[in-house]
């Protein structure tokens, strides 16, 4: 059944052997203690794990409640939102707002899930098994989100392929992926510690049965797989990270070595013409030097040849000097 007001449930809880209510607060740290106080949780067990960032434990032998993080992606930004999921003999209480959009489609066939419990089954392995079918929904809606990260990094990858992309722009949106992982993955993390807990607590709450808690272990090794993909992408990024860097550093050196081959060029031609001008310049004293037109042929034949071995001396000195490499690319 589907209400706004939570008295509307208590006949039917009472009536039922196991019931699941899910409820959808607009602040869990706000409205959580009040909520669980009417479905009968005690509020210590409520403000215990409302205490945790992420995830979290409580067992206090007639209930019990675990916190898990619902991860909520949209682009880069990654949030991660509290889910408050409570438990005693005959009841779970699911406790989170309506942007973690979760149970969807256990709220959708519910009936065909608590009808397919085995009846013969002790109380608590049916218990946590319905906790159990909960947590993997919460599991899967949190794994789908790593596909958008990844998808978001394809275009990312795009902008690194164009040069003409602003490096100040991909360093924010390398950043911003970097960052997203990291949560993605703090999340993840918190989620196999309280798998960890739920499997080895020992709550009274908690089935006994190996084939039923076997189930949390395959949980808890789908979410190492989710984290060990996580980060081969966060290694990838950091590997495309160096090439891009490495990219900047040969391109600042093709740029220095061409401003080094430019002031080479420069001062050989800076000499080549300073030595010839002196010459012309001294000569040019007719108070001193008198010229007729004999001495033209070596007059020319001085600026010459003092011009070729001028721009001789300043290529070798230029060059003996490292200032000049061999082509304007040489690294």
């Amino acid at each position: 059944m589907r209400s706004d007001n939570l008295e509307d449930f208590f006949p039917l809880i009472e009536q039922a052997s196991i019931a699941w209510v899910d409820c959808i607060v607009d602040d869990v740290g706000k409205d959580a203690v009040q909520v669980a106080a009417k479905f009968g949780f005690s509020e210590l067990l409520v403000t215990r794990l409302l205490k945790n960032v992420q995830s979290g434990y409580e067992d206090y032998d007639t209930e019990m409640g675990i916190l898990l993080p619902a991860i909520y992606v949209k682009g880069f930004d990654v949030s991660i939102r509290p889910l408050l999921i409570l438990l005693r003999k005959d009841l779970i209480l699911s406790i989170h707002t309506s942007e973690t959009k979760r149970f969807f489609y256990i709220r959708r066939y519910a009936e065909t899930v608590f009808k397919k419990l085995p009846k013969d089954l002790k109380q608590d392995d049916r218990l946590t098994l319905v906790l159990i079918r909960i947590i993997d929904e919460n599991n899967s809606k949190n794994f789908e989100h790593l596909q958008e990260i990844e998808e978001s990094g394809d275009e990312l990858s795009k902008d690194l392929a164009n040069d003409r992309t602003s490096r100040v722009k991909l360093g924010e949106r390398i950043y911003q992926m970097k960052h997203a992982l990291i949560m993605y993955l703090s999340g993840l993390w918190a989620t196999a510690d309280t798998l960890y807990e739920l499997r080895y607590g020992d709550a009274d709450l908690i089935a006994d049965d190996a084939s039923v808690l076997d189930r949390i272990v395959l949980m808890i090794n789908e979410v190492h797989s989710q984290i060990g993909i996580a980060e081969h992408l966060s290694e990838v990024l950091a590997s495309g990270l160096e090439c891009l860097q490495s990219i900047y550093n040969n391109q600042l050196q093709v740029i220095n070595n061409r401003l080094s081959f430019l002031m080479g060029i420069l001062t050989i031609i800076g000499t080549a013409l300073l030595v010839p001008n002196t010459i012309a310049t001294v000569l040019s004293q007719t108070n001193i030097f008198q010229f007729t037109p004999k001495d033209t042929g070596w007059y020319l034949a001085l600026i010459v040849t003092s011009t070729v071995i001028a721009t001789v001396f300043a290529w070798y000195a230029v060059k003996r000097m490292g200032f000049l490499p061999k082509y304007p690319d040489e690294e």
